[in-house]
């Protein structure tokens, strides 16, 4: 006999009349004045049970149940007489013939109903994810990976594995070791993505490949990162940027249909990485946000102001000015608050104007002004009775980081991000970024993007000012996916390990067998990679992507349940040839 013939939340009015027996957890239980409910709940929903006092054996039974007591109940289907609209089975109800617990629970370290603090929550990650919001938003995401699977499939994608073992690279990131116990002092390395694998697989040919993929990076943790992540890795031969873009962009397009029943835009836009920057301080803008960051060097550069003037007559500064409508109504201390979140970003200080609503201005560097140029200046970023108006001054960069920063608080705090969903593409990403306390340039994206130009001598002379072949999709402000064209020339390759401080000997030590695949035919090819569980998260409406990912690690890298990572036994570490130093004192 089958343990249950319905699930509790397929129980429907089509089924009034019928005797079913159901399997789940005891949701809530209550005695009212003689009559037992129970609410019964499974991975569909709950249904009501009612037990009357007449079946006294059943009644029995209900009376000494508790919280997540794991019963089978059964009996027939009737109509509810107060109908409860919120649940889907809220018209009908269980009148129950026979309980049988089959596993009592002990008492919770928390009730599914109470918003209990996540390190408990992932300590008992068995009883959170029994919850119906998180069972909803572990859905979610399942139903995201069989939607992107489906469109692949049907496209002709080739689903490949790729080795988790493999050989130790720098992208970006420090790599886990893995000790390799036969072949003594040497170590393998989780993959942080399986980029050039994916590389190999167009020069072997395979055209058009696809993998969800597992992918490991030893970085500190924040509400978007975790040590282990998924990503839908795509990888095409014979393409063009614009190639790639247009797939893709109709493939998110139909899962977000699919999924979760949005309409995203019928194309999206594209903006360089310069104008990004220079509007909203971000490479992932949030376009929700009418905000944008207004350029003032002009007419700050012949003020009195030092911190200005220093930054408007340097060729790599910036000053720039964000107006917030409505903003004359921050404190003091609100401010200050504001002053705070830039410093955090790279801000030495925050400037400010505001504007009362009867036009008085109060700025402390107004001094540093004459008032019919101060007046203009004000003018120029639009500021308007109400408003304050924020400046920063600095290295281009920096002023953009933290005015974008202060962009974003400004538009949480004043209510300013309009609802929907806002796609866009983000291109034309520089080539390198100089890092100043290793002398040399590192890759904003990877060793293995393509530049813009072809002719090897050009780059190495324009380094600093080169663009790449790099693109990002950005949705509401969330780099969701990140691709780029790759190098497939091998004295191309060469030539950026070169600029990025790799020498030939190590970029043989480390990318020998690309650097030889490259040399036998490789195509023109490129890729995209997106992140399973941030695009999850968007769907399912959570900020924190553990909330989709079933047993994440905690911010502290780790996981409460299982107590991981711990103490291996010194005969285990014997056999992978392994010592464990002790720690020293930084």
């Amino acid at each position: 006999m089958s343990m249950r013939t319905h699930y509790c939340g397929l129980v429907t009015e089509a089924l009034i009349g019928q005797t079913v027996t159901l399997a789940g957890w005891t949701d809530v239980a209550r005695n009212l004045g003689g009559v037992c409910f129970i609410d019964l709940r499974d991975h569909e929903g709950i249904v009501q049970v009612m037990v009357e006092p007449d079946n006294a054996e059943v009644f029995k039974v209900a009376e000494a149940l508790g919280y997540e007591d794991v019963l089978q109940v059964e009996g027939v289907v009737r109509p509810r007489h107060a109908v409860n609209d919120k649940l889907k089975t809220g018209k009908v109800e269980v009148v129950a013939t026979r309980i049988v617990v089959l596993n009592k629970a002990a008492p919770l370290p928390f009730h599914a109903h109470e918003n209990a603090n996540e390190e408990i929550r992932l300590k008992y990650r068995y009883l959170d994810l029994r919850r119906p919001e998180m069972q909803r938003m572990q859905r979610t995401r399942i139903k995201l990976v069989q939607a992107l699977r489906r469109h692949l499939d049907a496209r002709d994608f080739q689903d490949i594995e790729t080795p988790i073992l493999t050989k130790a690279t720098p992208e970006g990131a420090r790599d886990f070791l893995v000790p390799a116990r036969m072949h003594p002092g040497e170590f393998y390395a989780l993959p942080q993505s399986p980029q050039l694998f994916k590389q190999i697989l167009m020069v072997a040919g395979f055209d058009r490949y696809y993998q969800i993929a597992r992918c490991f990076r030893d970085e500190a943790l924040r509400a978007d990162r975790q040590l282990e992540f998924t990503q839908l890795d795509m990888e095409f031969a014979f393409v063009t940027e614009r190639d790639i873009q247009d797939f893709v962009e109709g493939m998110i397009r139909s899962i977000f249909k699919e999924v979760v029943d949005v309409e995203l835009d019928a194309q999206f836009p594209r903006m360089t990485w310069a104008e990004a920057m220079r509007r909203y301080g971000s490479d992932k803008p949030d376009l929700r946000i009418a905000l944008e960051l207004i350029d003032v060097a002009e007419q700050v550069k012949r003020s009195e102001f030092a911190a200005f003037t220093a930054a408007a007559n340097d060729a790599d500064g910036r000053v720039a000015a964000l107006r917030i409508p409505g903003g004359a109504s921050l404190s003091r201390k609100q401010i200050d608050d504001y002053a705070a979140h830039a410093a955090k970003f790279g801000a030495k200080g925050l400037a400010y104007a505001k504007l009362a609503e009867n036009g008085e201005v109060t700025s402390p560097i107004a001094k540093f002004f004459s008032e019919e140029n101060f007046a203009a200046l004000l003018r120029h970023v639009g500021a308007q009775n109400g408003d304050i108006v924020f400046f920063g001054a600095g290295g281009y960069n920096k002023v953009s980081d933290f005015m974008g920063a202060l962009r974003l608080k400004a538009g949480k705090d004043f209510n300013l991000v309009a609802a929907g969903w806002r796609p866009l593409w983000v291109t034309d990403f520089p080539m390198f970024e100089w890092d100043d306390e290793e002398k040399r340039y590192v890759a904003i994206h990877h060793p293995f993007t393509a530049p813009k130009v072809d002719d090897i001598a050009d780059l190495r002379k324009h380094a600093r000012t080169s663009v790449s072949r790099g693109y990002d999709m950005v949705l509401n402000g969330n780099e969701i996916g990140g691709g780029s064209i790759r190098i497939h020339n091998p004295k191309m390759q060469s030539a950026v390990f070169e600029l990025l401080g790799i020498g030939a000997e190590e970029a043989e030590a480390k990318f020998g067998f690309l650097l030889d695949a490259l040399k036998y035919g490789a195509p023109p090819h490129g890729g995209i990679a997106f992140g399973i569980d941030r695009i999850a998260a968007l769907m399912a409406g959570t900020e924190s992507i553990r909330d989709v990912i079933p047993f994440p690690k905690t911010t502290s890298a780790q996981c409460l349940m299982t107590g991981a990572p711990s103490p291996v036994p010194d005969v285990q570490l014997a056999e992978i040839h392994v010592q464990v130093r002790p720690q020293t004192a930084k």
